[in-house]
């Protein structure tokens, strides 16, 4: 199983960025994934996930500014975001979680105020 997460950048206060993670080696219809971002010297926090039915859920914090969606005919799950704050910075990590979890390499969010 294999997640290559791109789509990052640096952007201001206010922008908008779509990160995309593409699976490859799983049957990627059938499972959950989720989008987790990890600030320095902070936890990894889960953002965002969607599930085989594509019910989704966020973090209280981009409720409102996040939207998941995946694709399954791309194999492919999206992380749409407006109106960034300087908070988002990040590593954003995609996981697909089968017999175990599998992370993806991480594509870093710079939010400037």
């Amino acid at each position: 199983v294999q997640l290559q997460a791109s789509g990052g950048g640096l952007v201001q206060a206010g922008g908008s960025l779509r990160l995309s993670c593409a699976a490859s080696g799983v049957a990627f219809r059938l499972y959950y994934i989720g989008w987790y971002r990890q600030a320095p010297g902070k936890q990894r926090e889960l953002v965002a996930g969607i599930s085989s039915g594509s019910s989704t859920n966020y973090a209280d914090s981009v409720k409102g500014r996040f939207t998941i969606s995946r694709d399954n005919a791309r194999n492919t799950v999206y992380l749409e975001m407006n109106g960034l704050k300087p908070e988002d910075t990040a590593v954003y990590y995609c996981k697909i979680t089968t017999f175990r979890d599998f992370w993806g390499q991480g594509t870093q969010v710079t939010v400037s105020s």
